[in-house]
């Protein structure tokens, strides 16, 4: 079994503001395509335009309807990705050491040549955020872009996880969580940042901002601001008006 790092002087992991997230997929669509091109061996595609298709991701984005007594219901639009577990119980059952935690930024990868796709760490992993590649039948999962991040040869605007980088609503941040002054960690504490599941005891590196609470506006009596129906015309009026109806 593999065991983990005591500590890590960098935690390097991503906050998502699910206020902001507006469900676009352009940071699903972007982890495919860097991760495809660039690491390792491609994310596959099985069937992808038949029955019964099937493909692997290393980052998805569910939807909910989320109800309440004193507000009107709203969707929640919910990435998840890896979290990057400073407890991970997917490194700790791993037979083989393919998974592990980096001592220096503490990122969870794994050895793709030493993986045997035992599928032990997916049912370890409580968020369901590792899959098996159909194809190489080795486990995947999001690697913070470790093939971006460090790449002296790309702009250093661009030397941050692709779905960073991509996301048009700027509901994805990227940096150190351990350094209490980074601006991550700021925004942690400025809107109350939360832990995904944090009754597993995984202490996971990434963190969600909270939806804000949603304005709500008094729904007018719409029946009081239409003007009053005319009363029925009575006597000689009232027997012409019944008259043309009749024509």
């Amino acid at each position: 079994m593999t065991t983990l790092p005591q500590s890590t002087k960098t935690k390097l992991g991503l906050v998502i503001d699910l206020d902001t997230c507006v469900g676009c997929h352009a940071c699903v669509i972007s982890c495919k395509g860097w991760n495809t091109e660039n690491y390792g061996a491609p994310l596959s595609d099985l069937d992808a335009y038949g029955a019964n298709p099937e493909g692997t991701f290393l980052n998805r984005v569910h939807s909910f309807e989320v109800t309440r007594d004193t507000a009107p219901p709203m969707v929640v639009h919910f990435p998840k990705s890896c979290l990057h577990c400073d407890n991970a119980p997917c490194v700790t059952v791993c037979p083989t050491g393919a998974s592990y935690k980096r001592v220096e930024d503490g990122i969870v990868l794994v050895n793709e040549d030493a993986c045997i796709g035992c599928g032990l760490c997916a049912w370890a992993c409580p968020y369901g955020a590792r899959e098996m590649d159909g194809v190489e039948k080795v486990m995947k999962k999001c690697t913070l872009c470790v093939d971006r991040i460090y790449n002296e040869n790309l702009p250093e605007e661009d030397r941050e996880p692709a779905c960073v980088r991509t996301c048009p609503a700027g509901a994805r941040h990227f940096g150190d969580l351990a350094d209490p002054n980074s601006p991550v960690s700021q925004l942690v504490a400025e809107r109350g940042g939360m832990d995904l599941m944090p009754e597993q005891g995984t202490a996971p590196v990434n963190k969600y901002l909270p939806p804000r609470p949603r304005d709500t506006l008094a729904t007018p009596d719409l029946a009081s601001l239409c003007d009053p129906a005319p009363k029925a015309a009575t006597g000689f009026l009232g027997w012409l008006d019944r008259a043309l109806e009749r024509l």
